[in-house]
């Protein structure tokens, strides 16, 4: 059985082939010191706690950043590759697409412009903040240990303002996906922003997205009767609005369980197949309502593109979607995504996508290395945690690097077991 240490060593080196020699030792100290870091994960915070010697210069570091000659596509590619093929996933694959806001400081940061915060932003106020707007694609997967699924990066672009629109730039990232993993088909979900992208021809990708509930929907166009003249018509009788078939439509309701972020609740599911013209002219969609029960919540309204879908399928599969403002929020808060402070040339882009990409690697690695088994210490006033969350997998990988660094140092002058393993141990937790 190979130690976990060296299972990071061993899929570290996996990447050697997109570097150059000297660029790869850079890469190799820049990811782990990235995951070791404790406090701010500035470039420089970051150099101190994996090059105090300084065996590289600090501006080596920035450069590799900056203007590196590599590809954070092929670093996307590889390990998309490696964790559908390790991972055995099945063929249908779950997708999830949305942007966010990294927040940026300082006058010229290339690439960051002025973007609505969603985070502080509520229903009646609109927030802006200065930072880059990152669209990103993640692998939706069902942990071994059960409940919420985990969100891993595969790929992510920058959104510019006077560039590629985001719905140009998810269609290019789906696109490439799906040329990495050409025997595999998806089920893309996304937020209303991106339901067009139904209508865009994605390559075997199936959409899931909410639909306005004041959509202009249709029935299809009548077949054209022998010998008609004229152009075709692009669709048929006009349908009303999906708020009001929710408040017209009495019977064909069923009730049903719905997983939801994984726990089941029970809800009132219509289904209709639709034309929705404006989005997607050329074929059905299968319109779905979700109402609840109770009365307490409002209907939602989804819509998808297989038209052999379930209702409660599709309500499940959006409500999946969660995973992405998870993984988000993890890239945020605990590998500091933000933090870099890295202004010109690719510099912000790839350092935002290194923090995207370094979260997918920590599950990765924590998944073929503990699967179920248990990797944090009990703890008195959590006695019922049973599943682990990025911390514990980011806590376990950071004791076997911390290991690999503190006990060489102990061989001149050995210490108690006991005092090594309980400055380790804080280590691993250290914020």
């Amino acid at each position: 059985m190979i130690a976990p240490a060296q299972t990071w060593d061993i899929l570290v080196l996996a990447f050697a082939q997109s570097f150059t020699q000297p660029s790869f030792e850079l890469f190799a100290k820049l990811i782990s010191g990235w995951i070791i870091c404790p406090g701010r994960h500035t470039v420089t915070h970051i150099i101190r706690v994996i090059d105090g010697e300084g065996k590289h210069a600090h501006d080596a570091y920035h450069r590799f950043l900056r203007v590196g000659v590599w590809s954070m596509a092929v670093l996307w590619k590889t390990v998309a590759q490696m964790i559908v093929s390790v991972l055995r996933l099945t063929e249908a694959l779950d997708l999830d697409l949305d942007d966010t806001l990294f927040h940026k400081s300082g006058r010229k940061v290339n690439g960051a412009a002025i973007f609505r915060d969603a985070v502080r932003s509520s229903g009646k106020t609109v927030v802006y903040a200065l930072g880059l707007n990152l669209v990103i694609l993640t692998l939706r997967l069902k942990p071994p240990w059960g409940g919420e699924p985990l969100g891993l990066p595969i790929n992510l672009r920058l959104y510019i303002k006077d560039g590629p629109s985001r719905l140009q730039l998810g269609k290019e990232m789906i696109t490439e996906v799906a040329g990495w993993l050409p025997n595999h088909r998806f089920t893309l979900s996304c937020d209303g922003a991106y339901a067009s992208l139904a209508g865009r021809g994605l390559p075997r990708t199936q959409v899931v997205s909410r639909m306005r509930s004041d959509a202009a929907l249709y029935e299809l166009p009548p077949k054209r009767k022998k010998g008609q003249r004229g152009r075709p018509r692009k669709k048929g009788k006009r349908l009303p609005t999906p708020t009001e078939i929710a408040c017209r439509r009495k019977k064909g309701w069923v009730q049903t369980t719905v997983e939801k972020r994984g726990k089941t609740v029970e809800s009132l599911i219509y289904v209709l197949p639709v034309l929705w013209y404006a989005v997607c002219p050329n074929q059905e969609v299968l319109l779905v309502i979700v109402r609840d029960p109770d009365g307490k919540q409002n209907d939602d309204f989804f819509f998808t593109t297989d038209l052999t879908a379930f209702g409660a399928q599709v309500a499940g599969q959006y409500a999946g979607r969660w995973s992405i403002e998870d993984t988000n929020r993890n890239v945020k808060q605990f590998l500091g995504g933000e933090d870099p402070q890295s202004w010109k040339d690719k510099g912000p882009e790839r350092a935002a996508a290194l923090a995207c990409w370094i979260y997918s690697l920590v599950w990765f690695w924590y998944l073929t290395n503990y699967g179920t088994k248990r990797s944090w210490i009990s703890l008195p006033w959590y006695p019922a945690k049973c599943k682990p969350s990025f911390t514990d997998a980011r806590a376990a990988l950071r004791r076997v690097l911390w290991q690999q660094r503190v006990i060489p140092m102990c061989d001149d002058r050995p210490h108690p077991l006991k005092i090594i393993d309980t400055l380790i141990e804080a280590l691993a937790l250290a914020a």
